[in-house]
């Protein structure tokens, strides 16, 4: 559930629970303008130095703006999981997008509390900014992050694709943000380096009636975390053969 804050702008974080069930992130419209595109994040312009020769003076250095290369997600297409060992996390990850009314769309029904959701309006992993998840604290018991509060700083957050690629993150930074605060939609915004961002409820239940949650929280926890390395999944078939060998 979005709750507006202006007539016309609805909030950057909303959701409740059904009977203290907690919802998950629900992230404003408003954010997709500040990702850059999402998965289409072609390249950015690149100063290329041309000279232009004349006849009676040096050399004049202009500027010619090229467009660099499109980075390819390490991931492709296959399906991954993220793992958090230090909570006990392992959980399939799932895109989401904007549903009809341009609200982001949630893990429902069954299963939906061991989901990750990944948003496609955000970029994907280790392509070179801001890769946003986000999931249920509880959904009908404990779900996928019930123990986020539990994390440190250091570390490791792993996404592993059904191939074997690994892009392994290291928190960074875990805090709190205001849901009714428009400028915590800063947390989704384009990064110049690998971020993994992770949203999710916190802070005190309110009950609303509302239908589908219940009632909301008044914050989210937000966990980023930077890339540290990426394993390709040759790399992986190589170490497995030597093993066999």
């Amino acid at each position: 559930m979005l709750v507006n804050i202006t007539k016309n702008r609805k909030l950057l974080f909303g959701g409740g629970a059904v009977a203290g069930l907690l919802g998950v992130v629900l992230i404003a419209v408003a954010a997709v303008t500040m990702l850059g595109g999402g998965d289409d994040r072609t390249a950015q312009p690149v100063v290329q130095l041309t000279v232009t020769p004349s006849p009676t003076k040096k050399p004049v250095v202009t500027a010619a703006p090229t467009m660099s290369p499109v980075r390819t997600p390490p991931l492709g297409d296959h399906p991954y999981t993220m793992i958090i060992p230090s909570i006990g996390v392992n959980a399939p990850v799932q895109a989401y997008g904007l549903d009809q009314n341009q609200v982001p769309e949630v893990p429902t029904g069954d299963g939906a509390a061991d989901i990750v959701a990944w948003y496609n309006f955000s970029a994907k992993p280790g392509i070179g900014s801001n890769a946003v998840f986000a999931g249920h604290v509880t959904w009908f018991g404990a779900a996928v992050f019930y123990n986020l509060t539990s994390l440190a700083k250091g570390d490791a957050i792993s996404l592993k694709g059904d191939d074997g690629t690994e892009l392994t993150y290291k928190v960074a930074d875990i805090f709190d943000v205001d849901a009714t605060d428009p400028n915590a939609v800063q947390v989704m915004a384009s990064t110049p380096t690998d971020t993994l961002t992770i949203i999710t409820c916190d802070g005190t239940f309110t009950h609303t009636g509302d239908p589908v949650f219940g009632g909301e929280y008044n914050n989210r926890l937000v966990v980023r975390a930077s890339l540290e390395s990426t394993t390709p999944a040759s790399a992986v078939a190589a170490v497995g053969s030597d093993a066999g060998g």
